[in-house]
């Protein structure tokens, strides 16, 4: 889990009062909830109170959980999981994975933008505040979560002017347009005092700088329209005058737009979260808007703060994005701007498909994590308009998600798909790859009696439709169910039966994916020069076309082979190569067998130390995954012949010692090491 919260995308101004306060209550609350309206500053509050429990000396680890996107509420504890870092690879329900993984963990973990998700968020947090006793919570949402427990502390406008001009001066000096003397501070008072010191509205305000002098400015949100006296669609409703004024601004803001920018606000209003221009140009182009003006118009939003830019990426506040989702309603576009989202993404997952084995295959794992929201709002969308295009764009995805843990997220949405596909369209290469897909779920959760009824099913249809990529990974999931249920003879045969590639002899996804478990079963079954003989041909073809997943586990076998032979340098040298592997695709079960390898091996090669450290870092990983079976059958036999004799050499007490050392360290460090080596990283 990560103790590192992400920057903001400008500095932190003010607030120490409310600091101070959300402090106090979280010392003494384990639930607290920050309320308030929209643009009050709740969850720029909420990071700065993370990002400063992270940094603290004896501070509780950190977790972030972003749901202002997730439209699906069965998906918030797999949400939260994924915000903890864990890696569920069981059968068991997320909300029951998470209060096992948590258990006495101290853990501060931060639910962002709750409102539309109040039910589950309570039934949650009622299990997680029952089950894990060192657990506090810091939610924000627009009204309390209503749970028994919960401490409710209200957002509103900044303390004071002075605190309010300081952070529209800070604001100001971004936008090129410092505040000079006297005038302009007399100006920038009035201005704040008439936003009701809101921290979003001053933001808004600020960006407009760069556009006309602040006298100009002044003059404007007075005259500015109010939107529901427009008939713009919002409610009518009883409202504090705070809430008039973010309106006002936000409408005034829109109003300064040209027709350019006010069409691309409002559709990019409909993606779920962080966007890059790629998407940004491919879901707002069309009719009036060019490719080339959305360009220029994304550039004119972000220096009107309408979007904000980090790295290279966008991003929408939820405000600002239900004013243009508002918009988008108005102009009876979000049929067409869905269809084009979902018919963008599915084309995005079918080249990420394609294009697995093989250079692109590092930047599609990074590409689609990035996506993760997009595809599930893609995905929700298909499922209501066309179940086939959503089984095909999970299908595509699955194997991408496996190693970023999303495995239940998964499994969850291919049984929706396959379910919902007519009979009449169960045939074919996108019913085979969801088969296919949902199989592979069913094994790495442990369900393997319901995996083989589908693998038997995905090789059936395979043989149907006479789809030979489709004959290969089911024979790959065949494969793996006979490898990891301990008959190693039974998968070489099958894997010796798919054709190693194309007719050109170009090697394909199947049949990298089978040759692999051929050396697994060459390994399990003692043939051990003929399984390095095959892992080392395996290792160079994956290293010609720059590809890591098979790659990683090529090495993972060298590894184990060289164990097996003792040449324990060699092992500890390929076990750290499978590691250095796994930091560009993810893939926590991987790594948790890897790091047990490299612990055996370094055993082996009487570098204790070292090996209790990796031996903790592999509980780690191991307790992510939720999963008691450490790899292959072999393994168990020698992890513990090592854990024994490391126990024996250091003693119980300091090889507990050793491990609670490991357990303080960083993930990403701990990994940079284990696949580097020298000294063990600090806290």
């Amino acid at each position: 889990m990560e103790r590192k919260i992400t920057d903001e995308s400008s500095s932190f101004v003010g607030r120490s009062k409310e600091l101070g306060l959300i402090g106090a209550a979280l010392a003494d609350f384990r639930l607290v909830t920050l309320t308030g309206p929209g643009g009050s500053g709740k969850t720029r509050l909420a990071r700065r109170t993370a990002a400063l429990g992270a940094s603290a000396a004896d501070g509780d680890a950190v977790a972030w959980a972003e749901l202002s996107a997730l439209a699906e509420p069965g998906l918030l504890a797999a949400t939260v999981a994924e915000a903890l870092g864990l890696s569920d690879h069981t059968p068991r329900n997320p909300a029951e994975a998470v209060c096992a993984w948590v258990g006495s963990r101290r853990i501060l973990l931060v639910l962002d933008s709750c409102e539309h998700l109040l039910p589950e968020c309570r039934d949650l947090l009622g299990d997680l505040l029952t089950a894990c006793p060192h657990l506090r919570v810091l939610a924000t949402s627009r009204e309390p979560l209503r749970v028994v427990t919960e401490e409710i502390l209200s957002i509103g406008p900044l303390a004071s002017v002075r605190e309010a001009v300081a952070l529209f001066a800070d604001r100001a000096a971004s936008a090129g347009s410092p505040l000079r003397g006297d005038t302009d501070r007399r100006l920038a008072t009035i201005l704040c005092d008439r936003l009701e010191r809101l921290p979003l509205a001053l933001e808004l305000a600020a960006a407009q700088l760069r556009h006309m002098p602040l006298r100009t400015l002044c003059a404007g949100p007075r005259a500015a329209v109010d939107l529901r006296a427009e008939g713009t669609g919002v409610p009518e409703e009883p409202a504090p005058a705070r809430h008039a004024a973010l309106r006002t601004t936000i409408g005034w803001s829109h109003e300064l737009c040209s027709p350019a920018e006010r069409l691309l606000w409002a559709r990019l209003s409909f993606l779920p979260g962080t966007f890059d221009t790629t998407t940004a140009r491919r879901v707002a182009e069309g009719g009036p808007l060019s490719a080339e003006q959305v360009g220029r118009s994304l550039t004119a939003l972000r220096d009107k703060s309408v979007v904000t830019e980090k790295d290279g990426t966008y991003r929408m506040l939820d405000m600002i994005r239900e004013y243009g989702r508002m918009w988008l309603a108005e102009l009876g576009d979000e049929k067409e701007i869905a269809d084009r989202h979902a018919g963008y993404v599915l084309g995005e997952t079918r080249r990420a498909h394609r294009e697995w084995f093989g250079p692109a295959q590092r930047n599609w794992y990074r590409r689609v994590e990035s996506l993760h929201a997009d595809i599930r709002l893609a995905a929700d969308h298909w499922l209501r308009t066309d179940p086939e295009a959503a089984l095909e764009l999970i299908g595509q995805v699955t194997f991408f998600w496996v190693c970023s843990g999303y495995l239940y997220e998964a499994r969850q949405y291919l049984e929706r798909a396959i379910v919902l596909v007519p009979d009449h369209r169960r045939v074919g290469g996108t019913w085979v790859q969801g088969l296919w897909s949902l199989g592979l779920t069913q094994t790495l959760q442990g369900d393997y009696d319901t995996a083989r009824v589908t693998a038997d099913a995905c090789r059936r249809r395979a043989e149907d439709a006479l789809n030979t990529e489709g004959l290969g990974r089911a024979a790959y999931l065949d494969g793996l169910l006979h490898l990891l249920g301990g008959r190693p003879l039974t998968a070489a045969s099958i894997a010796e039966a798919v054709p190693y590639g194309t007719g050109t002899g170009r090697p394909t996804a199947a049949s990298m994916m089978c040759r692999l478990v051929h050396v697994f079963a060459l390994t399990g079954s003692g043939r051990l020069a003929q399984a390095r003989y095959e892992a080392l041909q395996l290792h160079d073809t994956c290293v010609a076309a720059d590809e890591y997943w098979t790659r990683s586990y090529a090495d993972h076998q060298l590894a184990l082979i060289a164990v097996l032979e003792r040449r324990s340098r060699d092992a500890v040298g390929h076990a750290r190569a499978v590691l250095d592997a796994k930091q560009h695709i993810g893939d926590a079960f991987g790594v948790a067998m890897a790091l047990d390898l490299l612990a055996v091996a370094l055993t082996d090669a009487g570098d204790e130390q070292a090996a209790v450290h990796t031996f903790g870092a592999a509980l780690r990983f191991w307790e992510r995954v939720g999963h008691p079976q450490r790899g292959t059958p072999e393994m168990a036999s020698l992890r513990d012949e090592c854990e024994d004799r490391l126990v024996r050499t250091l003693g119980r007490s300091g090889y507990d010692r050793a491990v609670a050392q490991t357990a303080r360290c960083d993930d990403g460090a701990l990994m940079a090491w284990a696949a580097r080596g020298g000294p063990l990283p600090e806290r």
